[in-house]
């Protein structure tokens, strides 16, 4: 065989490189492809949102439906004023929040600085696994045991109530309040432990009086997020809280979140169509505005107050 008829080794990297780009090319475009279905979902959930609320505002005035005290879409004569489901909803999450934002911090302290790696091993996995539970075991639980508990100290506690909604749902939020804390505490630079360590500052020292506001604008969002996560969690609210719209505080009454009459209506008999039917789009559209806006501050905060380590 003559020498002009073997491969060059010229060709035989040419068509390994061929091979490699068209390699890279296929998983570049499947990236692209999963980051397009994330953008066009995101657009239809938005579009159906809009055209469904449109629908309800032009039988029910913007301004009565965001300042009204009354919520009764299903009961004779109809109200529409969605105060009293964002009032729930405040309760429970800011609940949730005092529960989770204390203990999510400090058991974040405690992996990042005091736990040795077999006990991060064994605590951080078990933490996380709380957000692998389904949220209608957390609702489950809330009814049949923190519920219970609550009365026996409470005893005037309604059977359904905000506080024992707020307790679940702090166990829920939890994990990921610890989990971004952790890493927002263990990014900082060694170069502050050791700085802090050479002015013979305490392990504690070092730690709250440094570490912990060094890395305060992820802590912070961290903790905006776990109050978006709250805001939207549906199941455990639904069967823990209540359906009771009013605009009370009471914790240890009955309440209604916007998530929880958007389940109620759901799983109802309200016929497709009507004024009843669109107002969950209307609920689930407000639920979305509050969202957007908490995760855009948390953006905000951490752009805002982040610091750079070069």
């Amino acid at each position: 065989m003559s020498s002009s008829t073997l491969p060059q080794a010229g060709d035989l990297n040419l068509q390994a490189i061929l091979r490699v780009n068209w390699r890279e090319l296929l998983i570049v475009r499947f990236f692209q492809l999963c980051a397009w279905i994330s953008v066009v979902t995101s657009f239809a959930i938005i579009l159906i949102l809009t055209i469904e609320s449109s629908a309800f505002f032009k039988t029910v005035p913007f301004w009565d439906y965001l300042t009204g005290t009354n919520w009764s879409p299903l009961i004779e004569p109809r109200s529409f004023g969605v105060l009293p489901l964002i009032c729930g909803t405040a309760v429970v999450s800011l609940g949730a929040c005092l529960i989770a934002v204390p203990i999510g911090l400090a058991s974040a302290i405690y992996l990042a600085e005091y736990a040795s790696p077999v006990t991060r091993r064994i605590i951080k996995p078990t933490v996380e696994l709380l957000a692998g539970i389904p949220s209608v075991v957390y609702g489950y639980f809330a009814v049949t045991t923190v519920t219970p508990m609550l009365q026996r100290v409470f005893p005037s506690t309604d059977v359904f109530n905000a506080a024992s909604a707020a307790i679940v749902l702090g166990i829920m939020v939890l994990p990921m309040i610890t989990t971004l804390c952790d890493d927002a505490i263990r990014a900082t630079p060694r170069s502050l432990h050791e700085g802090g360590f050479a002015l013979a500052a305490t392990k504690s020292e070092v730690t709250i009086g440094i570490l912990v506001p060094s890395a305060m604008s992820a802590i912070m969002a961290s903790f905006i997020l776990g109050f978006s996560r709250a805001i939207g969690e549906t199941m455990a609210v639904a069967l823990a809280a209540g359906s009771t719209p009013t605009m009370g505080i009471n914790p240890l009454s009955s309440m209604q979140t916007m998530t929880g009459y958007i389940v109620q209506v759901a799983m109802g008999d309200v016929p497709h169509g009507t004024i009843e039917y669109q107002s969950i789009f209307a609920v689930a559209a407000t639920l979305f505005v509050m969202t957007l806006i908490l995760n855009i501050f948390s953006q905000y905060i951490v752009r805002r107050f982040a610091r750079s380590w070069e």
